[in-house]
Parts: C-alpha cells; sequence; structure tokens
C-alpha cells in the first residue's frame, strides 16, 4: 500500500497558518462554571509565547507555549486524521504531565471548532475549541466548557495570537 502524496490530502494545510513564532495574550476566567464570564474582574490576563512547527508533511504539528509569568509551559499535539478529514488536539502541561482528552474537528470559512468530552474539578464536560480571526500574522483561539451536555456554554479562555 502506498501513501498519498501529502499536497493531495483534503486538509493537509489547515493548521499551516499556526506554524512560526508567536506573542500570545491569555485572558483566562480566574473560576469556570460560576457563571462569572460576563464580570470583567473575573478574568486573569498575561502574556506567554509559542512556537509551532509542521510534522509528518503538514499532517501534525506540534506547538510549545512558554508562560513565565504563571510558571508553567504546554504543548499541543494537532493531528489530521485523513480517511475522516478531522483534526484532533492534544494537550499537554509542564503543571501535571497528564495528556489531555482530544477535541476534534473539522475548518470551514469561519474557522475550525473542535468538541470533545472532558471532565473539569471532577465534572463531566464538553470542552470546545475554535480557532477564529484567522489571519496571516493574528489568530484567536478560545475554549469553552458545557456542563449540561451542550445545552450552553462558557468561554473561560481566549488566546489572541500575534506573529513575532
Amino acid at each position: 500500500m502506498s501513501a498519498a502524496p501529502a499536497q493531495k490530502i483534503p486538509g493537509i494545510h489547515d493548521f499551516d497558518f499556526i506554524h512560526g513564532r508567536w506573542a500570545v495574550a491569555h485572558r483566562r476566567l480566574k473560576t469556570r462554571g460560576a457563571g462569572l464570564q460576563d464580570d470583567t474582574a473575573s478574568w486573569d490576563e498575561f502574556d506567554a509565547v509559542a512556537s509551532c512547527e509542521p510534522r509528518l508533511g503538514g499532517m501534525a504539528n506540534i506547538e510549545e507555549m512558554h508562560c513565565p509569568a504563571r510558571g508553567w509551559s504546554g504543548m499541543a499535539v494537532r493531528t489530521l486524521n485523513v480517511a475522516s478529514g478531522e483534526w484532533s488536539i492534544y494537550w499537554v502541561n509542564s503543571l501535571d504531565g497528564v495528556l489531555q482528552p482530544p477535541v476534534r474537528g473539522r475548518f470551514t470559512v469561519d474557522g475550525c471548532t473542535l468538541e470533545g468530552p472532558d471532565t473539569d474539578n471532577g465534572r463531566p464536560i464538553i470542552a470546545r475549541y475554535i480557532w477564529s480571526d484567522i489571519r496571516p500574522d493574528n489568530a484567536r483561539w478560545s475554549q469553552a466548557f458545557s456542563y449540561d451536555d451542550g445545552a450552553t456554554w462558557e468561554t473561560n479562555w481566549i488566546m489572541d495570537f500575534t506573529r513575532t
């Protein structure tokens, strides 16, 4: 069995925009699941730097983020399932070293939405990552959790990426 050339695989270049070095402005909800996202005092803001490199001809990439202001680093591994056309994102950080359950999804003209089951402080949730406002030198990532099986969503983390 021969592999298809990478350039002929639909979706293989979807995450090319994130390759390179970035300054990242974080805005993270201090307390999740408490209905405080509209209260500006409930958000923690801090900066980080990130870099991302493609792997496997674009079928995967690895992003490493360093956040010295909060004392942690993290790594995202993104992979494309060629058969389904879906991307999966796996996250691990230096605080606990635990590979989080993946979120899965695909790109549309508006960006990329990925979802998957997880837990938040022992509570079952659905996690949602959204990549939006994608431009050559900027992009936005946001994370939302649903504690009620997708009926409502609370955005709890926003990252604005600026290319350096």
